[in-house]
């Protein structure tokens, strides 16, 4: 071994920390062995890894029986991380509507305090360095810790791993107390550095509903961690550098799936989907800067998913694959990037891009919005499509009777690229209250579209004949309900 993070016998470690080994050759993990953590002082066992027990599904047909697999010891926390045993949050419990999970056995943790939980890697291999992941929320502040690694977890390319066995190889102290009272900024590095070491451990300690403002500095850095909390407000997330703050990992619908009898009904009070790499789900007046959130995985795997309302991203970059992006509430997006596959952008919306680029082979959308609010309205937008046949978007009845006839896209001041002369992709079902809309779309080197061979779906709008509605679709306070403000 070359280096391990936390350095033993360190302190005032974040307890949100990953551990990490770093051999002096490229290594692989077995599925078998038992990564422990004890505590120092009392020898009691904290956390267990089982590496005999997959991450999760990687085939959506295969037979579920099986009861999932959780941590071999008590998972009950409160707010601040302390074990109790009155509260109702192993792995698995379901809420809501959803059934319980009974998928496995697998790996599976609680993150957000969301007790469905979620299939996760307990170990991330990246060339000669293995990060290891713990069950979410096991370590307290003002403890000390020892770990052990049974020999056979891993394999070297040079050399031997003779195992981590004694309390003294690999122990560390984590801080004594949380982030001071009253303070309402927090730093979030991955070093070791901040207040925290992930994104995640920064939201968990943010109470639900806060009325009062909180800000979250990221610093640059590579933040491989699967993202989720709920019934969080007036939040922001502000990154050092967009190209630098790298958020992702690799997550889509087979890994950790919708539950059987809860499938795309992603509204208010409902089962939330688990697919994504980064989700926001039931929140208000989030903000979003200068960060990449990038989902790893192919399939239906959003980057991010936000559930909630009025809430606003600036210059962020979005990647997933089969959707890069779903929005169920009122957001605003201003000089972002999306890059994904096919229905890229995906929702109830209302959403609001301004000055935003969108990349892939398209459809860029399949909107499902309703009559009680506005669609997907782009303004002054790019977008770029991968294939000279990609579409704008899409209406597929996908199981409804009548489709979403209500379903709106609108493109006022955009370039185009790569784009089919069509324009847009397959409307079925009832579309008598369909707005596929169009207003002064060129080409990048400013030349008008030749709009002639557009779905007859569709509408071009006209000026002066049109002005009144390309005044209401510029305006985002018209289409949010909200006037967006920074």
């Amino acid at each position: 071994m070359r280096r391990l993070i936390p350095v033993s016998h360190s302190k005032e470690v974040p307890p949100d920390t990953h551990l990490t080994i770093e051999f002096n050759s490229s290594v692989q993990f077995n599925q078998r062995g038992m990564i422990r953590i004890f505590d120092a002082e009392t020898k009691q066992l904290v956390d267990s890894l089982d590496l005999s027990i997959p991450a999760g599904p990687t085939n959506p047909d295969m037979i579920r029986k099986q009861k999932a697999t959780y941590s071999s010891v008590p998972y009950d926390y409160d707010s601040h991380g302390k074990h109790i045993t009155n509260l109702n949050t192993h792995p698995g419990t379901p809420s809501g509507i959803a059934l319980q999970d009974t998928t496995g056995p697998y790996q599976l943790s609680i993150i957000g305090r969301f007790s469905d939980g979620f299939h996760f890697y307990p170990i991330i291999i990246n060339g000669c360095q293995a990060t290891i992941y713990p069950h979410h929320n096991m370590l307290e502040y003002g403890k000390s810790y020892y770990v052990t690694i049974d020999k056979e977890v891993f394999d070297l390319s040079v050399g031997e791993f003779t195992g981590i066995y004694d309390n003294q190889s690999w122990c560390f102290s984590t801080r004594s107390h949380t982030p001071e009272t009253g303070r309402r900024i927090l730093s979030v590095n991955c070093d070791g550095s901040g207040d925290f070491c992930t994104v995640q451990g920064a939201m968990d300690f943010i109470p639900e509903f806060s009325n009062e403002k909180w800000t979250v500095l990221i610093a640059n850095g590579d933040y491989e961690e699967l993202v989720y909390f709920r019934n969080k407000q007036n939040v922001l997330l502000r990154g050092e550098n967009r190209d630098s703050v790298l958020i992702h990992y690799a997550n889509n619908e087979t890994f950790n799936p919708h539950p059987i009898n809860v499938k795309t009904n992603e509204k208010p009070g409902t089962f939330p989907s688990r697919r994504a790499a980064f989700a926001a789900d039931n929140c208000y007046d989030m903000r979003f800067e200068n960060l990449t959130i990038q989902n790893d995985s192919q399939g239906q795997a959003e980057g991010l998913l936000l559930m909630g309302a009025r809430n606003y991203l600036r210059n962020v970059r979005i990647i997933g694959a089969g959707d890069a992006l779903q929005i169920n509430g009122s957001v605003y997006f201003e000089h972002c990037i999306v890059n994904g596959g096919g229905d890229m952008i995906l929702g109830r919306g209302p959403a609001f891009f301004q000055t935003c680029t969108l990349q892939g082979p398209g459809p860029f959308m399949w909107v499902r919005n309703t009559e009680a609010n506005h669609g997907n309205i782009f303004v002054n937008c790019s977008f770029i499509g991968s294939h000279p046949h990609s579409v704008l978007a899409r209406s597929p009845l996908n199981r409804q009777p009548d489709g979403y006839p209500y379903a709106e896209a609108v493109l006022i001041n955009c370039t185009l690229e790569n784009i089919a002369s069509e324009g847009w992709g397959e409307i079925e079902g009832s579309a008598h209250h369909l707005r596929f809309y169009e207003y002064n779309s060129r080409d990048k080197a400013g030349n008008l579209i030749d709009v002639s061979h557009r779905h007859p779906r569709s509408r071009q709008l006209m000026w002066p004949a049109d002005s009144a509605l390309i005044e209401t679709y510029s305006s985002p306070t018209r289409i949010l309900n909200w006037k967006p403000t920074w």
